[in-house]
């Protein structure tokens, strides 16, 4: 569990209630620091290489047994600044090359995978994208040939799969500002 502080959680899949209606809180499993509170879930295997970011633009690689901690308080992974927030996890795949992130905005940049490092303590990671309060950074993912940009258009939710040239529009240094995508009056996620 990722916590809205930044803040790792363990809790072993054993110790989960079975789904037949007698489910509990995850927090009677784990203790939140004072108002702090749940953000994401993740479950996988310990080699599982994750991409983790927050809502200033920071980023940083690690695999899901780098979050573990035998401590029901968990144990400070991310650092956030005042009014950052932990996106959702994202899973690297191996044939994955490129790291995608889009802006509220719709500013969306696109740059090599190589230009992460693996920080298996955590820590604030490296800068992803040239974002600030007005418009942070909404999304990021991992892809290879392809890339999809979630959103909505005229009222009705659209998917545009960015590829070839359009996708090479996009590309550049990472902590840039990268480009607008054209064809959404809001964007909600990119996706592999």
């Amino acid at each position: 569990v990722l916590g809205s502080n930044g803040r790792a959680y363990s809790v072993s899949v054993s110790l989960l209630p079975g789904g037949r209606g007698d489910g509990t809180p995850i927090t009677t499993l784990v203790d939140f620091e004072g108002g702090s509170q749940p953000a994401h879930y993740f479950a996988g295997a310990a080699d599982t290489l994750l991409l983790l970011a927050n809502t200033g633009g920071f980023g940083l690689l690690a695999q899901a047994g780098d979050l573990v901690s035998r401590q029901r308080a968990g144990k400070t992974f991310l650092s956030l600044e005042a009014g950052e927030h932990v996106l959702q996890p994202t899973v690297v795949h191996g044939k994955h090359t490129r790291v995608a992130c889009l802006a509220v905005s719709g500013r969306l940049l696109v740059f090599p995978l190589s230009d992460m490092k693996r920080q298996a303590n955590g820590g604030r990671g490296l800068t992803l994208m040239d974002v600030d309060a007005k418009d942070p950074l909404l999304s990021v993912a991992t892809c290879a040939d392809a890339l999809t940009v979630h959103g909505i258009n005229r009222g009705k939710p659209k998917d545009e799969v960015l590829r070839g040239a359009e996708l090479a529009h996009h590309e550049g240094k990472r902590a840039r500002k990268g480009h607008k995508v054209h064809g959404f009056k809001e964007v909600t996620r990119v996706t592999a």
